[in-house]
């Protein structure tokens, strides 16, 4: 074992190459500078130093341990520091996981401002259903999450941060498979003049009961259950039984199913930034459409890096006036 005391002592000796300076920088004499060097070459079986009557200079291997040694000193100068910085938070890893459709929202930019702030902290980020995320804290892979679900219905044993709230909004195809042209009072596909149809844009908007008897494209309920109960409630609670098309894991994988006609979908508000040629997003008025969640959720023993980046996304939503006074403990 190699003290880092002579090593420290071998740089100096290594920088002025002349025992009598080496020994004054170190506010030692130069006998004992001396033993300490031979001590060190008798530990590593090898001379580090040619020594003459008028000068000291490195040999080989005395160059190789400069080099090594510097960098080893170096870092067990920066450790108290280091040591400091991840008991409070300031450096260390974060393994974070996350919805998707948090990624339409402010997450980037927490992460961005968060980074700036603490560059000594990286991430590990995992996009992940809720299931995932799950699994990933009892295995240890994940320290904190973005997960979405119904209101009130934030998985238990965690705290939690809500970040947002929102609306779910109708996605469904650019041209309404049905409807009445508003101009000439026909029907969206029937032929005008000159034989050639109007486009379904033109049609009348369909009523809810109508939208309520389209095929539905839809998340697995073991991905988020709390929200598919939310949405089947809703279509009970009108008289209608979902008529299920297609389930789809990612929200980008269910957009591009209703542009391509396989149903609609009720999807966050937030996923309106996802723009797809072929659909569009209807916010739906006059009724009470369920309404989504998005939460930071972490264990109470998490490690400081995690509070420190509660806290950032706190206060960011104070910035933006948007506080969850409500945190579940």
């Amino acid at each position: 074992m190699i003290e880092l005391r002579p090593l420290r002592q071998f740089l100096v000796l290594a920088e002025e190459l002349h025992f009598g300076r080496a020994a004054a920088r170190l506010h030692m004499t130069q006998p004992p500078l001396s033993l300490a060097v031979q001590k060190l070459e008798a530990q590593l079986g090898v001379p580090l130093l040619d020594r003459c009557s008028r000068s000291v200079q490195l040999t080989a291997a005395g160059q190789a341990l400069v080099d090594a040694s510097g960098r080893l000193v170096e870092l067990a100068d920066q450790l108290p520091a280091r040591v400091r910085a991840a008991h409070s938070g300031e450096a260390g890893r974060l393994n974070l996981g996350f919805v998707s459709t948090v990624g339409f929202g402010d997450m980037p930019r927490w992460l961005r401002l968060f980074r700036e702030a603490l560059p000594g902290v990286s991430f590990n980020l995992k996009e992940a259903t809720l299931d995932v995320q799950l699994r990933g804290f009892d295995s240890g892979e994940l320290d904190a999450g973005f997960v979405i679900h119904a209101p009130g219905a934030a998985p238990e044993g965690f705290q939690r941060l809500r970040v947002a709230r929102e609306p779910l909004v109708l996605a469904h195809a650019q041209e309404w498979p049905w409807g009445v042209d508003r101009m000439t009072g026909r029907s969206a596909g029937s032929a005008g003049r000159g034989g050639r149809s109007r486009r379904a844009s033109n049609a009348a908007a369909p009523s809810l009961t109508q939208v309520l008897q389209l095929p539905l494209v839809v998340f697995p309920r073991e991905i988020a259950p709390s929200l598919f109960d939310a949405v089947l409630g809703f279509y009970r609670a009108h008289g209608a039984t979902p008529q299920i098309a297609q389930e789809a894991i990612q929200m980008q994988t269910i957009v591009n199913l209703v542009s391509a006609g396989m149903g609609v979908a009720w999807v966050p508000a937030s996923v309106c930034a996802l723009q797809r040629p072929g659909v569009r997003y209807q916010p739906w008025s006059g009724v009470r459409v369920p309404l989504c969640e998005t939460s930071l959720i972490w264990r109470a023993d998490a490690p400081p890096v995690v509070q420190r980046f509660v806290a950032h996304v706190r206060a960011q939503l104070a910035l933006a006036g948007d506080v969850d006074e409500q945190e579940m403990r």
